[in-house]
């Protein structure tokens, strides 16, 4: 996927994140101790102690067709999705990643040049954005991540690409389906026709997935919240793996409908015809999510957006 000037845009399949989590298992360690100067992002996080012991960028972001090998399966067996593959058919795991074989099925985006620097937004349905008019802002980055099905009419035409989230066998199932343009042949969507959401066989480059090991290593570094000995129950949000997705592989980075600290001036969601309350979930941690925000946003590791409530 070559980068242009025509906007791109990310989006989280709807049926590719039904997070059904039954426990909480480490993957591979991987040494913290590299960086790379040429990512803007990634400079702010060396001048800050908390997060320079925190982000490592030589976990893989994305599997693909390399990502699986016999010793790998041994290895990711034994953690349940999405931070690993048990209970997983191998046969399924194998033949989808086999699908995702293009030079750039490992990476987000290619770079026109070695120094381009690629500007990314991350749009959540938060309230904050509603009457924000900060639509053009958001179309002047490279790439725009809309969470959840976070569409809008600018955007209604293209459907992009897509990143999905590996929370159990159906995930997989279904991308195979997506990029062979077939109906889904086994599980919980038999029968379901892909195309209807992602096009009729579009460009195995429209699609990534995320990789078991970069999920784990997100959530213990950076969303370890005390719910997680509720490992049945806890996930990070949808929202919070698009985010560091991001900061991961863009060198800068904006939030735009994300919580704030003044969250409960504004409605749930930005599309609400009537002011609704914040809702807290169970199994999201949302105001450690919050916390973690305003440190990446004050130590210009990001940019969130902020807005006071109109009188």
């Amino acid at each position: 996927m070559t980068i242009s000037l025509r906007k791109c845009v990310f989006l989280v399949g709807a049926l590719c994140v039904s997070l059904t989590i039954t426990t909480i298992m480490y993957g591979q360690y991987y040494d913290l101790n590299f960086f790379h100067d040429r990512l803007a992002n990634r400079k702010a996080v060396k001048k800050d102690d908390f997060f320079r012991l925190r982000f490592n960028f030589k976990v893989p972001v994305l599997q693909w067709a390399g990502s699986f090998s016999h010793s790998e399966w041994g290895r990711l067996e034994k953690y349940m999705p999405p931070y690993g593959w048990k209970d997983l058919p191998q046969d399924v795991v194998r033949s989808t990643l086999a699908l995702l074989n293009d030079s750039s099925s490992s990476r987000l985006f290619e770079r026109r040049w070695p120094d381009q620097c690629v500007r990314c937004a991350v749009v959540g349905n938060g309230g904050i954005l509603g009457g924000s008019k900060q639509g053009r802002a958001i179309d002047s980055h490279h790439f725009v991540f809309r969470v959840n099905g976070a569409i809008t009419k600018h955007f209604e035409e293209d459907r992009g690409r897509y990143i999905f989230i590996p929370s159990n066998e159906r995930d997989y199932v279904m991308m195979s389906a997506a990029i062979q343009g077939l109906t889904v042949t086994s599980g919980h969507d038999k029968g379901d026709w892909p195309s209807q959401y992602f096009g009729f066989k579009p460009p195995v480059q429209h699609f990534k997935m995320l990789h078991p090991d970069f999920i784990t290593y997100v959530t213990q570094r950076f969303l370890k919240s005390p719910l997680l000995k509720y490992s049945q129950l806890y996930m990070p949000s949808t929202g919070a793996l698009m985010l560091l997705t991001a900061l991961h592989m863009c060198d800068q980075v904006s939030a735009y409908g994300f919580i704030t600290k003044n969250f409960a001036d504004f409605s749930d969601h930005y599309y609400d015809a009537v002011k609704q309350p914040l809702r807290f979930y169970a199994n999201h941690d949302m105001q450690m999510e919050s916390w973690l925000w305003e440190v990446l946003h004050a130590q210009k590791v990001m940019s969130l957006y902020k807005r006071t409530k109109e009188k």
